[in-house]
């Protein structure tokens, strides 16, 4: 895996991972005030009710990214493409959810503007 990629790969982690009620206002770090998400039930969600999923989500949960991989779209956009599985269903064989999100740099960092989820069934 390129730098480049591992570097997006890291920031998906920590959307995830993180438990943002400990500075929540870390989030205006990583997502993009434009955000917008599908989520894998089909609803359009504006970035306000992601950021309270993120502020209210479970800490311990984790997940795996599986063929995580990313295109570049121009020289400051790039789009991740992966597999999520939460770690306490990879030996059920969890199928997770396919994602894809939009990375765009500003400056030095990269923030979230795009993302969707397509739940596998």
């Amino acid at each position: 895996m390129d730098e480049l990629a591992e570097q997006i790969r890291q920031l998906e982690l920590k959307l995830l991972h993180m438990d943002w009620r400990a500075d929540p206002a870390a989030i205006d770090e990583l997502l993009d005030e434009t955000f917008e998400e599908i989520g894998g039930n089909g609803q359009i969600s504006a970035r306000q009710r992601v950021v309270d999923w993120l502020l209210n989500k479970d800490p311990h949960q984790q997940w795996a990214l599986q063929d995580f991989r990313i295109k570049r779209l121009s020289n400051d956009t790039v789009i991740a493409i992966y597999r999520a599985v939460k770690a306490n269903q990879l030996e059920e064989n969890g199928k997770g959810s396919i994602r894809s999100s939009i990375w765009q740099r500003f400056g030095e960092h990269w923030r979230m503007v795009f993302h969707q989820a397509t739940t596998c069934i």
